[in-house]
């Protein structure tokens, strides 16, 4: 990439990543963000992002970078660690063999994908509650988000994408997702340009046939016919019509000729109105 266009690339995701922590109110004063720093892309973009960002934003918050070591074979953690030295970022390198127990519990044949997943988890939460903090940032983006919608629709039966941001099951932490209206190929060059020291993953990277890899190509293809699919689709995650659906916990909220309705004097022909559902009155959040 020409040294003219990186820095568009830079200002055109920050400006994007920004628009996303403002709209879902995804970071406010006071907050103390663990950054999950895998050695990818996509998490040393979003650490570049915030820092710049801290440093612009009307507010005070802080960050701390965690890089989790799964004692993968081969690993070499040397070029992140020196990178995050002159971040100005503190951060800390926690070491854990969950390389060995994502490989013992993964049945042949299946993604390693989800056990790695509950195993990192739950060492990042430990780890942002010694550290004090209350919001844990991951990088995922775009793509992730509608390859997450494909896989869903097509082999669990369900609409559900990845959420901006939600709160744990136990209360203590908001996890959020500030690079998710962001491209991935966008990503992808910034990363390049910036020469940032990519750790290889040998769980993730040594797979393929997978699901997921599937709704990625799947995407690419649909996006030789239609152009500009993956933003289309974006949007359609931002433009939801709950009445057009059929799960039947989505109901309408009472209109105006509802509330009538049930203050009307019973018909004496009919006798009193039927009453109106009593089903939810709201729409819930789908995490």
């Amino acid at each position: 990439m020409s040294s003219e266009l990186a820095p568009d690339l830079r200002r055109r995701l920050a400006r994007s990543m920004t628009k996303t922590i403002a709209r879902y109110r995804l970071i406010e004063a006071g907050d103390h963000v663990m950054v999950a720093v895998s050695g990818g892309k996509d998490s040393y973009t979003l650490l570049d992002l915030l820092r710049e960002a801290q440093r612009r934003a009307p507010f005070e918050f802080r960050l701390t970078a965690v890089h989790l070591d799964q004692n993968q074979p081969g690993y070499d953690g040397a070029p992140l660690a020196r990178w995050l030295s002159g971040a100005d970022v503190p951060f800390e390198i926690l070491r854990e063999d969950t390389y060995s127990e994502v490989i013992a519990r993964t049945p042949a044949g299946k993604a390693f994908c989800t056990v790695c997943s509950r195993l990192r988890r739950g060492i990042l939460y430990t780890a942002a509650a010694r550290l004090g903090c209350n919001k844990i940032a991951l990088g995922h983006h775009r793509d992730d988000a509608l390859e997450t919608l494909l896989m869903n629709l097509f082999y669990a039966g369900k609409l559900q994408a990845m959420p901006a941001g939600y709160t744990t099951d136990d209360g203590r932490f908001q996890v959020i997702r500030p690079l998710i209206e962001c491209a991935e190929d966008e990503i992808a060059a910034h990363a390049r340009a910036a020469a940032y020291p990519i750790l290889p993953c040998n769980l993730c990277g040594s797979q393929s046939g997978l699901q997921r890899e599937a709704m990625s190509a799947l995407l690419s293809e649909l996006e030789g016919k239609i152009p500009n699919l993956r933003a289309v689709m974006l949007n359609a995650l931002r433009n939801v019509s709950p009445t057009h659906l059929l799960d039947p916990r989505l109901l309408a909220r009472p209109t105006a000729a509802d509330e009538a309705r049930d203050e009307a004097p019973a018909d004496p022909w009919l006798g009193a109105p039927p009453p109106r559902s009593q089903g939810a009155r709201r729409l819930p959040v789908i995490a």
